[in-house]
């Protein structure tokens, strides 16, 4: 029998990532069996655990797929606005928005901290919506526009604020009021961070 090609290895990675995705966001982690995921993507059960290791291994993979879709968010509604400052804005307001979504919110914001541990999930924040939280900080220090003691420490405080934001809005009975309460609030703390 051929090899695969590395083109259609990657193709079924993908196609077994996003089906274990589906199944992970509406069942969770706990409830998935690798072998639900391999029917559900047509492939052996060799296949995904030549691709993924095991199912945390796979886990992560969807996580880390899912940490990078929130961070396409948050820059495409960053980069709809006229200035950095109602960017800045715009973007947390699109990171936010994104814990009501029903596969991140059982994905990133339930099952990973527990499945993948506080620092492998903090991790992959950092290497998404975190490292444009840093660009977007350090732009409106040089532009004068922001006033902080360190880049980096204002990073990592708003991060914090807006995970567990997140959080709070993935754990509310009323997810839509939550998400309005802690925006008006977020803006209020980025408010006090502007110069001028």
């Amino acid at each position: 029998m051929a090899r695969a090609s590395k083109q259609e290895s990657e193709a079924t990675a993908h196609l077994i990532r996003t089906k274990a995705g589906e199944l992970f966001a509406e069942h969770g982690y706990a409830e998935v069996r690798l072998e639900e995921v391999a029917v559900a993507a047509h492939v052996t059960r060799g296949a995904v655990y030549h691709h993924f290791n095991n199912k945390k291994g796979l886990f992560e993979s969807v996580a880390a797929h899912e940490q990078q879709r929130v961070a396409e968010a948050v820059v495409h509604a960053a980069e709809g606005e006229a200035d950095a400052w109602h960017g800045l804005r715009a973007g947390c307001r699109a990171f936010l928005n994104a814990s009501l979504a029903d596969e991140s919110r059982r994905i990133l914001l339930i099952d990973a901290p527990a499945v993948l541990g506080w620092n492998s999930w903090r991790r992959q924040d950092a290497e998404a919506s975190a490292a444009h939280l840093g660009g977007a900080i350090e732009e409106l220090v040089d532009q004068g526009i922001m006033t902080v003691r360190s880049v980096a420490s204002a990073s990592t405080l708003l991060s914090g604020a807006m995970n567990e934001a997140a959080l709070c809005i993935a754990d509310s009975d009323f997810p839509e009021e939550t998400l309005e309460d802690v925006t008006l609030d977020l803006f209020r703390m980025l408010d006090g961070m502007r110069s001028g």
